[in-house]
């Protein structure tokens, strides 16, 4: 597969919960983000709804994961604003713990839930969706978020991969957590090495000299498949961390993301960005000022990534 283009995208969607898509209020949004961004692709997420971190069935076709059908319809408005697409299916647990946390024994024990079970309803999942973005156009898949307990299952995730390679043409990634990049085996699989860019505004130059082995390493294109910061006090310290107490604060996340964009500037090999977040469903803009979340409808920031990314499609990177 060819490296893409400058990736200036947004994530969109996300947690893609049924009846919330197809609508004019998603419209508007997906508009809202190209205009106000200057994105040249967009991530459209959804999550499947598994029970527990050691539940093995994963039920996407039940609600309230959004239909086939609505994301049949994300693509379609994504295409008609001109937009690049990845397509992200993610899994996440009802009881509330964070996907990283999906996690079995080493080896399958009888009465156990197992890692054999749990891939085999993942696969479905995801080769269900490739089917999709095959059908739909889009230009790449994202097989997997933040799932740090099974980056150590290189022989499961290499046979999904290489499922999904038969179903699906574009470009296959997957989005390792932060701080995880170095501890995923099976980059080689993959067209392009993507992870999630939530680290301190004042360490990037630390992570980015970790993060630059790994891609000399494996000789891929790299992206941000995630990065972003809440518009709240103390945020631009500890990013990843959505329930930090704070008072919004539009200054702080314009402080993350001028620190991380100065420091990605001039890596050479950093391909883009796909930040977090634009939902489906905006706040007024006459509200943004007291939202204190990751998405930058009306705010400072806003205007900060627009800049950049502009600079950097108008200049052919």
């Amino acid at each position: 597969m060819n490296k893409p283009d400058y990736i200036a995208g947004m994530t969109w969607g996300f947690m893609g919960v049924r009846g919330t898509w197809a609508n004019d209020e998603a419209k508007y949004s997906m508009k809202q983000m190209a205009a106000a961004t200057g994105a040249n692709w967009t991530a459209i997420a959804f999550s499947a709804i598994q029970a527990t971190a050691h539940s093995t069935e994963i039920p996407y076709r039940d609600a309230p994961t959004v239909t086939d059908e609505e994301v049949e319809w994300a693509v379609r408005e994504a295409k008609s604003l001109g937009l690049n697409v990845c397509l992200k299916p993610i899994v996440n647990c009802a009881d509330g713990t964070w996907r990283a946390h999906i996690n079995f024994f080493d080896k399958d024990v009888p009465c156990e839930p197992k890692w054999s079970d749990w891939f085999r309803s993942y696969s479905a999942y995801i080769l269900h969706f490739a089917k999709i973005a095959e059908d739909t156009g889009c230009e790449m898949l994202c097989i997997g978020c933040e799932m740090v307990q099974t980056d150590r299952r290189e022989a499961e995730w290499r046979q999904l991969i290489a499922e999904v390679r038969k179903v699906y043409t574009g470009l296959i990634t997957y989005n390792c957590d932060k701080y995880q990049e170095d501890n995923v085996g099976w980059w080689d699989a993959l067209d392009i090495i993507s992870s999630s860019g939530y680290y301190p505004a004042n360490d990037w130059e630390n992570q980015l000299n970790r993060i630059e082995k790994v891609v000399q390493a494996y000789g891929k294109p790299f992206f941000f498949m995630e990065a972003g910061c809440p518009s709240r006090s103390g945020s631009a310290a500890i990013p990843n961390d959505w329930t930090l107490a704070g008072t919004a604060d539009q200054d702080e996340q314009v402080k993350f993301y001028k620190a991380m964009f100065s420091a990605c500037d001039s890596r050479e090999w950093i391909g883009g960005f796909m930040l977090w977040d634009w939902p489906a469903k905006l706040y007024s803009r006459d509200e943004a000022a007291a939202d204190d979340g990751y998405c930058v409808y009306g705010k400072k920031a806003e205007s900060v990534i627009f800049d950049y990314y502009t600079s950097k499609t108008r200049n052919g990177e």
